[in-house]
């Protein structure tokens, strides 16, 4: 680049107010300096940009090669696969009353019947009860209507 010394500088400076004058030169020497500000920034953009666009086509390729690694490990997986099945259906296939060596045959699962999906609290139903611990959700307006006095028959004054 430019090689600015001291020196140069005031020579710079010193020519520059002898042609804008000492009226003009703080004006003229905020605007340069902006100005150079705007360029440096937009040198900085641009090497942001490049980078960017560098790490993109870096991404790009890891991406293919990770791409190329996944085909050829499910083109092994499948074939190692097949052969696992063919082996499976030759074992499975003799005849059934002769079980493998060393393994026992094992009655079919069955499901517990349990609420499985249900969520228990671990207070006890018995505890709730007696301390007077709502066990059940109930809305706002339900709750009205269900402590709501209930119309009776009409008590008139006519006895």
């Amino acid at each position: 680049m430019i090689d600015l010394g001291v020196s140069k500088i005031a020579l710079i400076g010193a020519v520059a107010l002898i042609v804008i004058g000492p009226e003009k030169l703080p004006r003229v020497a905020r605007t340069v300096g902006t100005l150079l500000g705007k360029a440096q920034r937009y040198v900085n953009d641009v090497k942001q940009e490049v980078s960017r666009s560098m790490e993109l086509d870096e991404l790009k390729k890891m991406k293919e090669t990770v791409e190329g690694a996944a085909r050829d490990v499910e083109n092994s997986i499948q074939t190692h696969s097949s052969d696992f099945e063919k082996s499976w259906s030759e074992a499975t296939s003799t005849d059934s009353s002769t079980s493998l060596p060393g393994y026992e045959s094992f009655p079919e699962y069955k499901h517990p019947k349990k609420k499985w999906r249900l969520k228990t609290g671990a207070t006890p139903q018995w505890y709730k009860a007696r301390s007077g611990t709502r066990t059940r959700a109930q809305s706002g307006a339900a709750r009205v209507a269900r402590f709501r006095p209930r119309p009776g028959p009409a008590s008139g004054g006519s006895a």
